[in-house]
């Protein structure tokens, strides 16, 4: 019998755990139990309180000796298999769970745990049952439908995901993990301004929530304000000292803004609270190539591969490293690796075909080039025609072809040289290029119209991207159209620039030091300015410059040398420079689009590449089969252009001592 003191006493313990006095309360239970050691209620209340102030360990025993005084319980029994799944028991949890609900089925708390305990296992799909089962009982079951979102966020069902997690919010708009969970799948259906909402909400109700701070700054990264994005990932250190995600993303953050010293300590503190956590070692890899050391580089992407052997991203830009290491067999091995584990990687094929490319493997090169089309990066210069693409398989006699540039100028510059080549087999070839090459290319043997990207385009019955057509071809290093020059200066625009180039004797040398700056690989291949300033000190030479696209500092560098004529600001397009370097002896300039149209001119070119070149210029050659006037000065190390200024300055003293001869 339970004495009236007795329920008292319990009713007032009870009463003080529901306020939270947690400690005032304990002291009550533990008094009722030192008086009536087998008083059920007190001693599973004590358990749960136990499991409440993290102590499982004494919970498990509280609830196991309340259990023997009645062992069929069905909350009893779904406390203690709670507690065993928080100490990580998880088989017995699950067994602990299957034994309440064989006592009670229609138990829904019972099915949400089995269903975390089942998560935990890994065991996703079973999981997801047991929450759909909770909820089938308990339709507003807030807690089992978060859990359900993330059973389907983790099986990839992103959407069916979402709805969830909106389901959850429908019911109890202030919860803060469903508004954390509904921002994560947001952004994997990539509306990240969404994502960004809904933490922002749920920050709005705990402003310091790391985890809503680390997911915050990750939309921000994906609305591509890093700024923004680094100083959400600090205000979720301060709240969570050294948190692993936070400094990772923090240094994510750091290397886009291009402050890639801070963003390689980010990733050190992270390994040192993480030292097996192969993403941080592939994200300091990325740093390090950004930062121009690719040894460094590959021993941390060989340390990620030791602890995750198919992660592709890592296998992938480890051949990266190995390309600018000068190591194309090894970086062709690392590309297959991660090709035989994830067959349809795009970036992948398409790195593996330009290493192909730069050692001459022409007939797999390119080929696997045309993967490019399926990368984040070339989908953006996709075009979607209605006609079908021609790639040299099908007869062209008496139809139309479109011919169209895709990236760069300079490729198109280079590639335009098979329009002749098809010109002969079809009945007509129209020629899209950017605004800018129009007037250039108006003259290119056998094309019939040439059309702006922005003008209207005629009927045709095929279409073929200008990089392409070396496929088309059957190009191999034997068969390379080089027969400059095939495209020449305009005789209105000769005229114009023939009046306007300073009067001298002296031999002209034109140069240009920088390319389009939006181009991904823009900051390794652009000499700059001040670097070729040493160039300026041979006598007995006039230099002009070619470069349109001023960087910061050029203006001011020209002006304190005003032996270098700038003449950039009056070319208007690319005819204007070609009538320039008709009348030039030599251009001397980083890999940029001049360089492409000196060689295509037939003009003597010496061409200033970084260490890893583009395929284009293959490899340890100081010709180029593509541009038999070209010359090559190649950097014998990442970012190691006084070498090749040494070079340049020698090759330079003795061609002008010939020359004044």
């Amino acid at each position: 019998m339970i004495s009236a003191a007795t329920s008292l006493l319990f009713q007032q313990a009870a009463d003080l755990h529901l306020k939270g006095r947690l400690a005032a309360a304990e002291e009550a239970y533990l008094r009722i139990l030192e008086a009536q050691p087998d008083h059920f209620d007190a001693r599973h209340l004590l358990g749960i309180l136990q499991q409440q102030q993290g102590r499982s360990s004494e919970a498990l025993a509280s609830i196991g000796a309340a259990l023997k005084t009645n062992p069929d319980f069905p909350p009893a029994l779904l406390n203690y298999a709670v507690v065993l799944r928080a100490l990580d028991r998880l088989p017995e949890a699950l067994a602990g769970f299957d034994r309440v609900l064989a006592i009670k089925p229609d138990y829904p708390e019972a099915l949400y745990n089995r269903g975390l305990a089942l998560g935990s296992l890994d065991r996703t799909l079973e999981a997801l049952v047991s929450f759909d089962k909770a909820l089938a009982i308990r339709p507003d079951y807030v807690e089992a439908l978060v859990s359900r979102g993330n059973a389907l966020a983790s099986l990839d069902r992103t959407a069916q995901a979402l709805a969830s997690f909106e389901a959850a919010l429908a019911l109890r708009a202030d919860h803060v993990q469903a508004l954390i969970q509904r921002g994560r799948a947001l952004r994997r259906l990539n509306r990240p301004a969404e994502a960004l909402a809904s933490f922002d909400q749920a920050l709005a109700i705990r402003p310091d929530n790391p985890d809503a701070l680390i997911h915050r700054g990750n939309a921000l990264q994906d609305l591509q304000r890093p700024d923004d994005a680094l100083a959400s990932f600090d205000q979720a250190l301060r709240a969570r000292p050294g948190d692993g995600d936070a400094l990772i993303n923090r240094g994510n953050a750091l290397r886009n803004l291009n402050r890639l010293p801070e963003a390689l300590s980010s990733y050190d503190q992270a390994l040192a609270i993480r030292p097996d956590h192969a993403g941080t070692h592939y994200n300091r890899g990325n740093a390090l190539l950004d930062l121009k050391r690719p040894s460094e580089a590959l021993a941390s992407f060989d340390r990620a591969l030791a602890i995750a052997p198919d992660y592709v991203d890592a296998l992938n830009n480890r051949a990266g490293a190995l390309r600018n290491l000068g190591r194309p067999a090894e970086a062709l091995a690392s590309f297959d690796r991660a090709l035989a584990i994830a067959p349809d990687d795009a970036e992948a094929h398409l790195n593996r075909a330009c290493v192909r490319l730069l050692v001459g493997d022409f007939e797999q090169g390119l080929a696997e080039y045309e993967w490019r089309w399926k990368t984040p990066y070339a989908a953006r210069f996709r075009r979607d025609f209605a006609r079908p693409l021609w790639l040299g398989e099908a007869p062209l006699e008496g139809r139309t072809i479109l011919l169209h540039a895709e990236q760069g100028l300079g490729d198109a510059i280079q590639f335009v040289r098979y329009a002749p080549l098809v010109a002969a087999r079809a009945g007509k070839v129209v020629l899209e290029v950017q605004t800018p090459l129009t007037s250039l290319l108006s003259g290119v043997a056998g094309v019939s119209l040439v059309v702006g990207r922005d003008g209207s385009l005629p009927a045709f019955d095929c279409h073929c991207p200008l990089a392409s057509l070396p496929l088309a071809f059957g190009t191999t290093l034997a068969t390379i159209p080089a027969n400059a020059p095939y495209l020449s200066a305009a005789p209105d625009r000769l005229i114009k620039w023939r009046e306007r180039l300073p009067r001298s004797a002296l031999p002209r040398i034109g140069i240009a030091w920088a390319g389009n700056p939006a181009f991904k690989g823009d900051q390794g291949r652009s000499i700059g300015l001040p670097r070729l300033l040493p160039l300026l000190s041979a006598a007995g030479v006039q230099f002009l410059s070619l470069q349109k696209d001023l960087r910061p500092g050029d203006r001011e560098a020209l002006r304190d040398h005003p032996a270098l004529v700038h003449l950039g600001d009056a070319i208007e397009d690319f005819s204007d420079t070609a009538a320039i370097l008709s009348l030039l002896d030599l251009v001397i300039s980083s890999d940029t689009s001049i360089v492409h149209l000196a060689g295509a001119m037939g003009k003597p070119v010496w061409i200033l590449l970084q260490c890893a070149a583009d395929w284009r210029w293959l490899a340890e050659r100081a010709d180029s089969p593509w541009y038999p006037t070209a010359r090559l000065f190649r950097q014998p190390a990442m970012d190691d252009w006084e070498s090749v200024l040494r070079e340049v300055q020698a090759e330079l003293a003795a061609l002008i001592g010939v020359a004044g001869r």
